[in-house]
């Protein structure tokens, strides 16, 4: 680290981090643009003024299984990490996987499919790094691009968290970097990600064009002083709970990829179509919008906690089992992020648990994001720091809380996911 190759390094890191940032804004910006496209201006051009009508979500997530599949099938890569196997941030996407896995996820997350876009922006990001140092044509040791790799996916995601601090913890936990490879790894990292972020905040000013539309912003959630024994109790049950419905999910997805995986044209059209046929029978049950099951989340989850009041328990017990039942389908199916639906998952699944008597609202909503955080991505120091600075405007009081469900949730989904030891063979 004291030597001159080291900070060339960072002075390529932080080159890269300005134009891994822009990549990383091209393609956020244009599935928001493509979802406004889809769901607000095509129906709008064909005469249905008041928004789409209610069938509208099943000629799209029809073609968005045709689309996703052509990607998997016909383009390198695979169309990139299946969702239903956590996040993927280990080895570099390699540049030539970049198209099908930015046709894949975007395809989607555009036409509202319940996935989120973490995993391509990774991709992106890392595969992104190592196509531009190929474009110049530089010989370096591998470690060398190992580090540009992983600084290019701090960009990307702190781009989307709009923090370095998230995207560092997150990749670091799910790399497993550690001993004398952190610093090495860790400080351009930090570079590019503060650079990613202040590309956030300068693309958003410059281009007029709001970045609430797929950045994850923190929550508004009444004040919460301190925690209570009576809470430390529902917060213990409340993680095991999630623990087991969230492992469910999971391996409904594993279950699901199993039969789609034999005949992608055919399989992922059906599976787009009874995800819209899921919210609309959501809407017929709750006569609630049908974008509270279909998307990723993140842009709705500001508004599922602010009007948290105008939610009856029994909205929630219905948005949380279909759009689980439609996030299990489409992270086995799909290509795309298992974060942000998780998120929103957890947030209803809080709001329904603050009807407990004496559990306030903020402590719920913070437990259960962190709860289904660590049940799906089994990244236990991540979910602390994200379900900590999406509650942030609320205080400090519910950090004990959140720690205690992370911790439980964790243990939970570990003991369910670890197979027992096979019988050993008796003697004839």
């Amino acid at each position: 680290m004291r030597s001159k190759q080291f900070v060339v390094l960072l002075v390529i890191v932080a080159i890269l981090g300005v134009v891994v940032s822009l990549a990383a804004w091209c393609f956020l910006e244009g599935i928001a643009q493509l979802q406004k496209e889809l769901y607000t201006h095509l129906p709008h051009a064909l005469g249905y003024n008041n928004g789409p009508p209610l069938w509208w979500p099943l000629p799209l997530l029809g073609i968005a299984g045709l689309l996703v599949a052509l990607a998997i099938m016909h383009l390198p890569g695979e169309g990139g990490h299946l969702p239903a196997k956590g996040l993927a941030a280990g080895s570099p996407t390699k540049p030539i996987d970049l198209p099908g896995v930015i046709l894949a996820g975007g395809a989607a997350v555009s036409f509202g499919l319940v996935v989120g876009p973490e995993a391509p922006l990774i991709a992106l990001g890392s595969g992104g790094a190592l196509a531009l140092i190929g474009l110049a044509r530089r010989q370096m040791p591998p470690t060398a691009l190992q580090v540009i790799a992983a600084s290019g996916a701090f960009a990307a995601l702190s781009f989307l968290f709009v923090s370095p601090l998230i995207a560092a913890v997150i990749l670091i936990e799910a790399t497993g970097i550690g001993g004398a490879r952190l610093p090495l790894v860790l400080l351009p990292g930090l570079l590019a990600a503060g650079i990613g972020s202040l590309v956030s905040i300068g693309m958003g000013s410059f281009t007029g064009l709001s970045t609430k539309a797929y950045a994850l912003s923190p929550v508004v959630l009444p004040n919460y002083s301190h925690p209570t024994i009576g809470q430390f109790g529902w917060t213990i049950l409340l993680a095991i709970a999630v623990a087991v419905i969230t492992r469910g999910i999971m391996m409904g997805g594993l279950r699901t990829y199993g039969v789609v995986a034999r005949r992608l044209l055919v399989f992922l059209p059906i599976v787009g179509l009874v995800v819209a046929g899921l919210a609309i029978a959501f809407h017929g049950i709750t006569s609630r919008s049908v974008n509270e099951v279909l998307f990723s989340g993140q842009d709705a989850l500001s508004g599922l906690v602010s009007q948290a009041s105008t939610w009856t328990i029994a909205a929630l017990i219905w948005v949380i089992v279909f759009k689980g039942i439609a996030y299990s389908l489409c992270i086995g199916s799909f290509r795309g992020g298992p974060t942000f639906p998780a998120v929103f998952l957890g947030a209803a699944g809080g709001i329904l648990a603050s009807h407990l008597p004496g559990f306030p609202i903020t402590p719920a909503v913070a437990v259960g994001l962190g709860c289904t955080v660590t049940a799906v991505l089994r990244l236990p120091l991540s979910a602390v720091v994200l379900a900590t600075l999406l509650t942030v405007h609320s205080g400090t009081g519910d950090e004990p809380l959140i720690i205690v469900g992370v911790v439980v949730a964790y243990l939970v989904t570990v003991l369910l996911t670890t197979r027992p030891p096979a019988p050993a063979e008796q003697p004839a």
